[in-house]
């Protein structure tokens, strides 16, 4: 966070909603009646636009239990913006019509966990709390990407299995907090994860069913058969907050809020619906409660992230700053659109009732939104963690077929280029991965050769399974594509690709 406000500002807080313009959207309903039935794991801008936003939905239209305490596992920072202001920050809905913004009430509390462990055990332990949400991304799961198991050698891990009470980890609080509610007969929470993660909702019970169990076989045996783990998919995109978003609403509203959350108005959240200890009704505020999540996250993940994480890296190498202006670029839009169209589509289950066309369209619609500033860069961290559901599922699924890669492949390989950590004009990359240092060592060895790198990437097993990263299929796609990146460059090796393409239709 880059600025907080002056000592002479007036701050947003329960004290000074009374002082927002009369059109501004504020909580009608008493935030001091509100109960914390939901205690969020990772409060982050995402699930501020997100999650938190459809809770406060239904509080406004009248259910009082189930105020979120928010804990960040990590940083502070979310809570020193947020606890002067009572928990309440701005939404910004933006698109190129303008700005909507509303106050979001639904967070009541905030904790930071390695300051307060045992408070945020405390809660998460509490009757009243009934689902333990999570947006920690990938690589807060601790778990190795490649094949969905827990990374029992991880520093977190072996700290919790050493330290149970005082856990550093999300699975570490899930799985202690579990415990405390068994030992004392109280039923377990629902653990809701809102983390783009394949069958997130299965892979987190893997995880946490897995650290229990080397606690004790019995707490392993409890968590993996009473505890439920409903899937679900999430979408919006929502961009870091900038000191000027600050400033836009400090000039609409009258006062200054710390932190601001900006999104585009699109929002999805499908949940499959199993909570044992009750929930919100948060399908009349929008939400898709289904049986089986897994044809909606399959295609979110492949179309929306998979092209998201392809533009991020062709963009960023070619010197675009926002998706915007990377979708804008000559072949940008063509070369995502066959992406989806030609190698992504025919390797999805579609979800019954979907327009898959119109959800093509509207993505590409939602890149190009002028108004949202969604950094290539920040798509492009910890890729380590994303590509292997972005981009290998489809890759692997297509190899299946038979079919050409060509379009993954040239994704890939511009993942593989960001990586090494150079950027086409000699600069230095500012490569944010739990690997970037290996990556980067992997890289320096290879030098700028495809024969060299393209095989020593795909040799780092947290990443790429063995079968996959020996198929002499992707090895040669990826190496030819990998050097059309060094001979020309990612701008014209994306209109390259399209104007052949074209031709040769």
């Amino acid at each position: 966070m880059s600025s907080l406000p002056t000592p002479f500002a007036l701050r947003l807080s329960t004290a000074s909603l009374g002082r927002l313009p009369s059109g501004a959207a504020r909580p009608a309903y008493d935030r001091a009646s509100q109960r914390v039935g939901i205690v969020h794991l990772g409060i982050g801008a995402f699930h501020r636009a997100h999650q938190a936003a459809f809770v406060d939905d239904r509080m406004r239209a009248g259910e009082r239990d189930w105020a979120i305490l928010g804990a960040s596992l990590r940083s502070p920072e979310t809570r020193d913006a947020l606890a002067p202001q009572d928990g309440l920050y701005t939404l910004v809905e933006r698109d190129e019509e303008g700005d909507h913004a509303r106050i979001i009430g639904s967070v009541s509390r905030l904790l930071v966990a390695p300051e307060a462990p045992a408070a945020l055990l405390d809660a998460m332990s509490a009757p009243q709390v009934r689902i333990v949400s999570l947006t920690v991304t990938e690589k807060g799961y601790c778990h190795d990407p490649a094949t969905g198991d827990l990374r029992e050698d991880h520093p977190d891990i072996l700290h919790d299995l050493a330290m149970p009470g005082l856990p550093r980890s999300a699975p570490g609080f899930l799985v202690e907090a579990l415990a405390r509610r068994r030992a004392a007969g109280i039923p377990p929470f629902t653990v809701l994860c809102c983390d783009n993660l394949p069958a997130n909702g299965r892979l987190v019970r893997r995880i946490a069913s897995r650290l229990a169990g080397l606690r004790d076989p019995g707490l392993g045996h409890f968590v993996e058969n009473e505890v439920a783990f409903p899937c679900t998919m999430v979408d919006r995109i929502v961009p870091a907050t900038t000191p000027a978003d600050r400033d836009t609403v400090e000039a609409r509203l009258g006062v200054t809020d710390a932190w601001p959350v900006v999104t585009e108005p699109f929002r999805q959240w499908v949940i499959e619906d199993d909570f044992p200890g009750g929930r919100p009704r948060l399908e009349e505020a929008g939400a898709e409660l289904v049986a089986d999540a897994a044809p909606y996250e399959t295609m979110k993940l492949r179309l929306l992230n998979g092209s998201h994480s392809s533009l991020a890296y062709l963009g960023y190498l070619a010197g675009h700053e926002t998706v915007a202006e990377a979708i804008a670029a000559p072949g940008f839009a063509a070369f995502i659109r066959g992406l989806m169209d030609i190698e992504v589509t025919p390797t999805l289950d579609v979800p019954a009732h979907a327009d898959l066309a119109a959800y093509k369209s509207a993505l590409l619609r939602r890149f190009a939104n002028p108004a949202l500033h969604h950094r290539t860069w920040q798509i492009a961290m910890d890729g380590s963690q994303k590509i292997p559901q972005r981009l290998l599922a489809t890759i692997r699924a297509r190899l299946a077929d038979g079919a050409p890669i060509s379009r993954l492949a040239l994704a890939l390989a511009a993942w593989m280029r960001f990586v090494s950590g150079v950027d086409e004009q000699g600069r230095a990359i500012d490569v944010r991965d739990p690997f970037a240092g290996r990556l980067r060592a992997l890289a320096d060895a290879a030098g700028p050769s495809p024969a060299a790198l393209v095989p020593s990437l795909l040799g780092v097993r947290e990443i790429f399974d063995p079968g996959l990263a020996a198929d002499p299929r992707l090895v040669r796609a990826v190496r030819e594509a990998l050097s059309t990146l060094y001979r020309i460059g990612a701008g014209r090796a994306v209109a390259q690709f399209v104007d052949t393409q074209e031709a040769g239709r």
